[in-house]
């Protein structure tokens, strides 16, 4: 966790479009459509599916005297026998033409592992052509670029009052008078030379370019935005404060009140880029009908502190990462200049040493989840990586729940990748390791991504389509994906194993020294039977300390009979904060016993019969710095002290399998371990 918290990909280049077929013919079809610079066809010319249908009827040898002639035959048979025996046949003889016409009919994503979506390519394509080209401009990228001005309030400092974003827009070539909604990413790393990036206006490689050349044509717009203190935008970068969430609400007007825009946008991105969707939603601003965060943060504190202990990283993070965007010595450094950016290295070292918010609402300013709660009114698809060691998943689990029972419209992708789209193979390959996703592979791989976008924008931008599944997917350490209504799951059945009992202690210790790697070790006896455990384990342990404070890192794993271990989760708690939440307490240290309520970052993991789960605690572990009030910790084993499971029985479960990799690198590390 040591690295940027919100970096960004540059995914492969290269975009096109490809249709349902198999994947030779459909690289062939891309192909061809790179080197064809003609219009794209108008829908007034594509021929109805009847007259296809009629035409391939024909040259299969159907006519309609033997058509006519076999409902003769099926009306000798009965009237009943007749409705079954053509609804079968026709069913099959369309399903062939569909499949030899490349005709892509939207199916659930539990059927969608037997459609021929393409594969093998960097990333996930759109199974359904768009009839629509980019509406040419002047430059290479065939876009346009604006500034968006609002007022500042002056306590800001920097340039208030005139706040002024900037952003690059696409537009589909749409008859006259058609209105379009609009997909946007925002954030800091649009013309930034010191992460190498181009202007706003040329699209980005990670993301914008597939926008550009698969959603697009659909009928939507595109709009890359460029946050406060960053490219061309004025101000200050003061990492997701209050300026940048102004200028966030002031462009998402401005896209949504344009004379070309039917009044809806959505909101995309990954990590940064999918933050600024939480604070667009945070204004309940009425153009913002949807959006889909990747990795991104419900609160900036929530990034780098978990129970209150913190992440290396956390002290010099805020700002600080960042701040060559606002203050790098030219002649815009006076109006780039404020408050905020002073505050931000001083507050995250304060909340190392005192938990919180040391003076001032800068934390409070920078968490975004309880305003969303409270005000917006649009949808939320939101995907997680389950072992992503940057933005962790309690940023996903258990907010789904929040949104749902708040009311909003929600669905859930989360998968064994790291920080990173769920369409991407080579890098998830890259990007796990074992214990750390690479069980999951390749099945971690959603080549139906990109369709499951359009589908997605479809309903909530153009009210076009079905209303997509509000459910979760999620996969487990091994890779099986499934389905559920909730995450964590309801309905679970609770395995408490204690600490000196059915935890047997194999280290001979229960003391935990603060600047220690290593404390006490417990272990299960061989599983008797396979077990699936789901969402947010707890341990709850009693400790005495030496003095108020100390720390407990907590490490669970799955090892097999030879004794071989993986990590399946992990937890952490500064004891200050043990009986959870962001109050600290305090105790008798020495001869008061205290419980630490520690949770675990999200797990979904498939535990074979005859393995063992093994606990180990520490001081610290991972990247976690040590405690600040540093002390020896002592465990207390017993009834009291244990470690809770949850698990779930999946005959009760919809299962699936997504589309079949075939990309390379799926195929080389399949054949490498069959």
């Amino acid at each position: 966790m040591a690295e940027d918290c919100c970096d960004h990909d540059h995914g492969p280049e290269g975009h096109v479009h490809v249709k349902g077929a198999d994947s030779e013919t459909a690289v062939l079809e891309a192909e061809l459509i790179l080197e064809d610079d003609s219009p794209a066809i108008p829908k007034s010319e594509i021929p109805p599916v009847g007259e296809l249908i009629g035409e391939f009827l024909e040259s299969r040898g159907y006519n309609r005297r033997r058509l006519a002639l076999a409902a003769g035959a099926f009306a000798v048979v009965g009237i009943l026998m007749v409705v079954i025996l053509q609804s079968v046949i026709f069913d099959e003889i369309v399903d062939d033409i569909k499949q030899d016409l490349g005709i892509y009919e939207r199916v659930p994503v539990w059927e969608r592992g037997e459609w021929p979506y393409v594969t093998d390519l960097p990333h996930s394509y759109v199974m359904e052509f768009g009839p629509y080209s980019i509406l040419e401009t002047e430059n290479e990228w065939n876009s346009t670029h604006h500034f968006v001005e609002f007022t500042l309030p002056m306590t800001e400092g920097g340039s208030a009052p005139n706040g002024k974003v900037s952003l690059g827009l696409w537009l589909p070539d749409v008859p006259e008078g058609t209105q379009v909604p609009v997909i946007a990413e925002f954030g800091p790393y649009f013309d930034e030379t010191s992460v190498q990036t181009g202007p706003v206006e040329q699209p980005g490689t990670w993301l914008g370019g597939m926008i550009i050349d698969q959603i697009l044509p659909h009928g939507f717009a595109f709009a890359q935005v460029s946050v406060m203190g960053t490219g061309r935008s004025n101000h200050c970068m003061d990492l997701m404060g209050n300026a940048e969430q102004l200028g966030v609400d002031a462009a998402v007007t401005w896209l949504g009140t344009q004379d070309w825009s039917n009044g809806r946008v959505a909101m995309i991105g990954k990590s940064y880029d999918g933050s600024t969707p939480w604070q667009a939603a945070t204004f309940g601003n009425e153009h913002l009908a949807t959006i889909v965060p990747i990795s991104g943060l419900i609160g900036v504190m929530e990034l780098m502190w978990k129970n209150g202990s913190s992440e290396a990283r956390a002290p010099f993070m805020h700002n600080g990462v960042y701040g060559s965007y606002g203050i790098d010595g030219d002649t815009e450094d006076i109006g780039n200049m404020c408050p905020d950016y002073i505050i931000g290295p001083g507050t995250g070292v304060g909340a190392w040493m005192w938990g919180g918010e040391a003076a001032g609402t800068y934390w409070k300013e920078r968490y975004f989840l309880d305003r969303v709660l409270a005000n917006y009114e649009g949808s939320v698809y939101l995907i997680q990586g389950m072992h992503d060691w940057n933005v962790d998943p309690h940023m996903a689990v258990p907010v789904i729940n929040q949104l749902k029972d708040a009311g909003i419209d929600a669905k859930g992708l989360f998968g064994q990748w790291d920080h990173d789209y769920p369409d991407r193979p080579d890098y998830h390959f890259d990007r796990s390791g074992e214990g750390r996703g690479r069980e999951g592979y390749p099945q971690m791989t959603r080549f139906d991504w990109m369709q499951d976008l359009l589908e997605w924008f479809d309903f909530y931008l153009l009210d076009e389509g079905e209303q997509p599944g509000l459910w979760i997917e999620i996969q487990t350490n091994q890779g099986q994906w499934r389905l559920e209504d909730r995450y964590p799951p309801e309905g679970m059945t609770t395995l408490a194993l204690d600490l000196g009992g059915a935890l047997s202690n194999v280290a001979g210790t229960t003391t935990i020294l603060p600047t220690g790697s290593t404390g006490p070790v417990y272990e299960t006896a061989p599983l008797e039977e396979d077990i699936w455990i789901a969402g947010l384990p707890r341990l709850h342990v009693d400790v005495t300390t030496a003095t108020i404070g100390g720390q407990i890192y907590a490490v669970l794993e799955d090892c097999n009979e030879n004794g071989s271990c993986i990590h399946i989760g992990h937890a952490i708690m500064d004891l200050r904060y043990h009986e959870g939440g962001t109050e600290e307490q305090t105790w008798l240290p020495l001869f008061e016993t205290i419980n630490a309520k520690m949770e675990f970052f999200t797990m979904d993991v498939q535990v074979a019969a005859g393995h063992t789960l093994r606990l180990s605690l520490a001081s610290t572990g991972e990247d976690y710095l040590p405690a600040s009030t540093s002390s020896v910790v002592t465990i207390q084993e017993g009834a009291s002290s244990n470690l809770l499971l949850d698990l779930i029985d999946p005959s009760d479960k919809l299962l699936f399998d997504p589309p079949t990799c075939t990309h390379n690198a799926c195929t080389d590390w399949t054949n490498s371990t069959s």
